[in-house]
C-alpha cells in the first residue's frame, strides 16, 4: 500500500469505528453523517481488501484484520496527536486538557485529594477525571480509557507497562476504642471477632491483607463486607465488628472513638504505583501530570503534606 494514495482521514473514521462497532456511532464521534461514514468503510474495505464489520445478528462484529489494526492504529493517531499538541510546548497555568485517573477510593482520599487542591492554583484549567479501579487493567491502558492507573505493586508485579512507585504504607487493626483492650488486640480475640473486610467487585476480591491472612490459614469471621475503604471506619464506629486499614486511611478520615493498632500477626505494607501506557512516556502533558503525582506522594510519604488540616496522626 503506498501511502501517498491513502486519504489519512479515513485512519480517523477506522479507529472510530473499531472502537464503536456502529456505522452510526461512529459518524457522531467523527462528526459525520451515517452515509458519510458508510461511504467512509467502503473505501476502507477497499484500502484494506477486507470487510473489517461484518453483521452477526443484529450486531456488526470485527474481522480478525481488524481486531488486528485496534492496537497499532490506537498508537500511530495518538503519536501524531501528541505531535501536534506539543508543537507549543505545555503550559499548566494556560492550557487546558482532561486527565482519566483510575485509583481506589483510598488512594483517591490519600494522594488525589492533595493533587485536586495543588491543582486548583497551579493549573486551573486541568480537569481530572477520577474512576474507580479496575479488575482489566490492561485494557484500560490499552484502550486509552484511563491515563494513569494507581495500583498496588503487589497486585500487579508482571505489569509489562512503564510504573513508578508512589507510596507506601503499612495495615493497621481498626475497631470501636471500646474494643481495644490495653491498647492492643491479640490473635484470640481477633480471630474471634466480627470483621468487617474490603471486597472489590462481584466477586469481592479482599485487599492485599485479608489475602495475606488466608494464605497463612488463619481463620476469621466475616460478617459484613464493603467495597469502599473510606466507609470502614464508620461502620466500625460503636460496632463489635474489626477490620484491617491502611494506616493513612485511618489517620486522615479521623473517625471519632475509632483507633487502629498494631495487628496480632505481621502483614507485609502496601506500595502504590503508577502505570501508564508506554504511548504516553515523552508526552508533555503527560510527563507534567506524573510529575505532580510523584511530587505530591514525595510529600505525602515525607510527612510535609496532609490532606485534612489538624487530622491526628
Amino acid at each position: 500500500m503506498n501511502l501517498r494514495g491513502v486519504d489519512l482521514n479515513l485512519l480517523v473514521v477506522l479507529d472510530a469505528l473499531l472502537r464503536e462497532k456502529s456505522v452510526s456511532r461512529a459518524g457522531e464521534m467523527v462528526g459525520l453523517s451515517q452515509s458519510a461514514t458508510s461511504a467512509a468503510l467502503s473505501r476502507l474495505r477497499d484500502m484494506f481488501h477486507d470487510p473489517l464489520l461484518v453483521r452477526v445478528g443484529r450486531q456488526l462484529a470485527l474481522t480478525q484484520n481488524a481486531e488486528n489494526l485496534i492496537e497499532p492504529l490506537k498508537d500511530a493517531l495518538s503519536k501524531v496527536q501528541q505531535t501536534l499538541m506539543q508543537q507549543g510546548g505545555f503550559d499548566p497555568r494556560h492550557d487546558a486538557r482532561t486527565f482519566t485517573i483510575s485509583a481506589s477510593d483510598y488512594a483517591v482520599l490519600v494522594l488525589l485529594g492533595p493533587l485536586v487542591k495543588r491543582l486548583e492554583t497551579e493549573a486551573p484549567h486541568i480537569t481530572l477525571h477520577l474512576v474507580p479501579r479496575s479488575h482489566d487493567t490492561e485494557r484500560m491502558l490499552h484502550e486509552d480509557l484511563v491515563d494513569v492507573v494507581i495500583e498496588p505493586h503487589e497486585l500487579l508485579p508482571d505489569s509489562g507497562f512503564p510504573s513508578e512507585p508512589l507510596l507506601s504504607d503499612r495495615w493497621l487493626c481498626a475497631a470501636d476504642s471500646q474494643n481495644i483492650v490495653s491498647g492492643k488486640v491479640s490473635l484470640e480475640a481477633f480471630q474471634n471477632a466480627p470483621h468487617l473486610a474490603y471486597g472489590i467487585g462481584p466477586d469481592r476480591q479482599f485487599n492485599l491483607a485479608d489475602q495475606h491472612l488466608a494464605r497463612e490459614g488463619i481463620n476469621r469471621r466475616i460478617a459484613v463486607t464493603v467495597e469502599s475503604f473510606v466507609l470502614v471506619p464508620f461502620l466500625l464506629r460503636q460496632s463489635n465488628l474489626i477490620s484491617l486499614v491502611l494506616e493513612r486511611a485511618i489517620s486522615e478520615l479521623g473517625v471519632p472513638g475509632v483507633v487502629g493498632v498494631e495487628p496480632p500477626v505481621e502483614l507485609p505494607d502496601i506500595h502504590e504505583r503508577m502505570f501508564w501506557h508506554p504511548r504516553h512516556t515523552s508526552n508533555l502533558a503527560h510527563r507534567w501530570l506524573r510529575d505532580c503525582l510523584r511530587e505530591t506522594a514525595r510529600r505525602i510519604q515525607a510527612g510535609t503534606l496532609r490532606v485534612v488540616e489538624g487530622s491526628q496522626p
